[in-house]
């Protein structure tokens, strides 16, 4: 076998690999020698089949499993002697298409190698950290909230009206045409006014009515209702309104704390403050993990593969559009191509990519398999009722699991990298923290 430099230009890499047809035949009698002790034909025993007569049985079909295991083991010899690391998968065509049994393979491999990634002296990195407490006005402006969606409703006195964020009990029936339909009728509904759960229209036309008073709601569906067979058709609503109850906060007391799971106030109280912490924590690493990002990206300076840059380029700005194009759904738009800015931003994701993982190697970072499921089990929260399917489906697909563990990976080197840089924590106010994650946003 020949292996022939043809392109060695930046991290550029283009080879010629020349396989004989005598190496070619050795490998097919290699399997042939292989299989023979399992193969039985008519007037030979079991593993007794000569050799001639199993490469004209069978050296036909081998061929090309021997000529692809053959290229194979010349690429991965290739790699180990040189130590080059693919960017991407490497493009590998057969040159002499008039190929014929006989004929040495001419084979021409190209792919762009991974940089060498320059060390970095970590201990003069400086961070900061924000810290802030969860303050007496922060806990009981959570503790409203908490109130607030524990609210309940009391009936009015006898004839009162309706009103807006009061709750009617009703029974109604929805009519198309003088015709009801399927999924338009209820009894001893409670609707809260206000609350925007019912059909645009429709909760406005309660307001003002009484326990016992019928009325009709006459209200059209939109145009992009789910059921076809209703959007964009008017409707008429007989509605009986029984009972009209107005809201009721609840009292921030030990009841309300129990009601949360807690013993008492108190401990609601500390509850509520722990959590915000937490909340408050989480925003602060973000923070201080873009000033890290920041800082090495302003440490190292390295050849970047410009088929990784061009495809992150590409990422970056099809998402970009489908963010500023919410109502198209479907990926059969249009080829949308990279501006200067994302092709910045698609190198700078790149150097970190590459950098991070190169240092996440050297200290032999791993993702462990509780993580990995933990990621998995939050993830399958979205599709209630389908967890095992999703988490079978993530069993299944490697893909996916590598765009489970990239951040958790991403995570736990930036963790390693912050214990050996020198981090100073500041105190500061939750407002000013707001700030400090708004300006991430923005950038």
């Amino acid at each position: 076998m020949q292996v022939t430099e043809t392109l060695n230009e930046g991290l550029k890499r283009g080879y010629a690999i020349t396989v004989t047809a005598a190496e070619l035949d050795e490998k097919v009698n290699e399997k042939l020698v292989e299989a023979q002790p399992e193969i039985e034909m008519k007037g030979f025993r079991k593993g007794k089949v000569p050799m001639a007569m199993l490469k004209k049985q069978f050296g036909q079909r081998l061929i090309g499993e021997a000529m692809q295991e053959t290229i194979d083991g010349a690429m991965n010899k290739h790699f180990e002697e040189t130590g080059d690391r693919p960017a991407m998968q490497p493009d590998v065509k057969m040159t002499n298409e008039d190929w014929k049994e006989g004929d040495d393979v001419n084979v021409e491999m190209s792919y762009e190698a991974l940089p060498e990634i320059p060390e970095v002296d970590l201990s003069g990195v400086e961070l900061e950290k924000l810290v802030v407490k969860a303050d007496d006005a922060a806990v009981d402006e959570a503790l409203a909230n908490l109130a607030e969606t524990a609210t309940s409703f009391e009936a009015r006195e006898e004839g009162a009206a309706a009103e807006d964020g009061d709750q009617v009990v009703i029974d109604f029936v929805g009519k198309i045409d003088g015709e009801a339909f399927d999924g338009g009728a209820g009894e001893d509904y409670p609707l809260v006014l206000g609350s925007n759960s019912f059909i645009p229209g429709f909760e406005d036309q309660l307001v003002g009515t009484k326990a016992g008073e019928e009325k009709d709601v006459t209200v059209s569906f939109p145009e992009e209702y789910g059921a076809e067979h209703l959007a964009g058709k008017e409707a008429v609503f007989s509605c009986t309104v029984k009972e009209v109850k107005a809201p009721k906060a609840a009292e921030i007391n030990d009841e309300l704390a129990q009601k949360f799971g807690a013993e008492d106030l108190a401990g609601l109280k500390e509850q509520i403050s722990e959590r915000l912490e937490a909340e408050y924590a989480g925003a602060a690493r973000a923070v201080m993990k873009r000033g890290l990002l920041d800082k090495l990206d302003a440490l190292v300076s390295f050849d970047l593969p410009p088929s990784l840059v061009e495809a992150e380029a590409k990422q970056i700005a099809h998402q970009l559009w489908h963010e500023e194009n919410p109502e198209v759904q479907g990926h059969d738009h249009g080829e949308i191509e990279p501006t200067e800015e994302h092709n910045k931003l698609a190198e700078r994701r790149v150097r970190l990519g590459l950098l991070l993982a190169e240092l996440g190697q050297k200290a032999e970072v791993e993702v462990t398999d509780a993580e990995m499921t933990q990621a998995i089990m939050q993830q399958a929260r979205q599709y209630p009722g389908q967890e095992r399917q999703f988490f079978e489906f993530i069993q299944q697909n490697a893909q996916m699991q590598q765009q489970l563990r990239a951040p958790i990976f991403e995570d736990k080197v930036v963790d390693h990298i912050a214990e050996q840089a020198k981090v100073s924590e500041k105190e500061v106010s939750k407002d000013d923290l707001q700030k400090a994650v708004e300006a991430l946003e923005d950038e």
